[in-house]
């Protein structure tokens, strides 16, 4: 699969931020719902005073509540139309759009690159108090309360067991014909000098709910519920564990995605549209 831009089109990289508390997540949907898709495809369009919607590619999906501060998505657009609005595209968006969501940069994208499929790696934080008396009001909306003390020093010992490339059908949503096949490379959480544990997570991709249940998993351990090698067993079934909580989604931000050199953007892109299995596991 290509992925050459068609004639006539340039590509264009976009890097974003948005506050998911009033979006019904990233992907347009029926029904009107109000997702970060559809409100900037709205204002390109009517920015640029086009009849037709240039629908956007995006890095990683998020869900309805999950916030995103280093999000990239890319568009192609008509190079007559790049070409007229690019100057003043940014400033001129930064008026239309709502200001849920901001566009913080705009460039002709290097050959080969795809948001989604060029992407190395993409981070996440997931941020939750275990302050007995809450969570500051100014930082509702993205911090979760856990009402028991957390013990920090064993949830990163749990962490430790599920690093490396696993199958962690264990901690996602299955969907059909999706591997969850995926490295993990990071998973730390550092208690703040205000109190709030945030956990970094950081792999060559995602499934669904997967971050939200990995924090699930390891905050029971934090409380003092499940031992330090749960995880870990939960991990190596195969199977999802009732157990495993999918926390809610206020809490988790995409802080960043990770690209590499220029010259190497379109074979990852072809490397990662490959379906992928374990080593040594067989085909049938």
């Amino acid at each position: 699969m290509s992925d050459e831009v068609e004639a006539g089109f340039v590509r264009v990289r976009l890097d974003l931020s948005y506050d998911g508390s009033e979006f019904s997540g990233w992907a347009k949907q029926a029904g009107g719902r109000r997702t970060v898709q559809g409100e900037i495809e709205d204002a390109l369009r009517t920015v640029t005073r086009s009849r037709e919607t240039y629908e956007l590619t995006v890095a990683g999906r998020t869900d309805a509540g999950v916030h995103a501060r280093g999000q990239v998505a890319h568009v192609d657009l008509p190079r007559e139309v790049w070409a007229e609005h690019h100057v003043k595209l940014l400033k001129r968006l930064a008026g239309r759009l709502p200001r849920d969501v901001r566009v913080w940069a705009l460039r002709e994208a290097p050959s080969g690159f795809n948001a989604r499929f060029s992407a190395v790696w993409r981070r996440y934080a997931y941020r939750v108090t275990d302050n007995p008396g809450g969570v500051d009001p100014l930082l509702r909306g993205h911090v979760l309360w856990h009402d028991w003390p957390l013990d920090v020093d064993a949830m990163n010992e749990a962490a430790r067991g599920l690093l490396g490339e696993h199958d962690f059908a264990a901690y996602c949503k299955k969907r059909e014909g999706a591997t969850t096949i995926r490295t993990l490379r990071e998973l730390s959480l550092v208690r703040g000098e205000d109190g709030i544990v945030t956990a970094t997570v950081r792999a060559d991709a995602f499934c669904h709910n997967m971050v939200r249940s990995l924090i699930g998993a390891l905050l029971f351990v934090g409380d003092g519920h499940r031992g330090a090698d749960w995880p870990a067993k939960v991990l190596a079934a195969g199977v999802r564990d009732s157990a495993v909580h999918v926390v809610r989604p206020h809490g988790l931000t995409l802080e960043e995605v990770g690209y590499p050199a220029d010259e190497l953007l379109a074979a990852r892109s072809k490397e990662a549209r490959n379906k992928r299995s374990l080593p040594g596991a067989g085909c049938c």
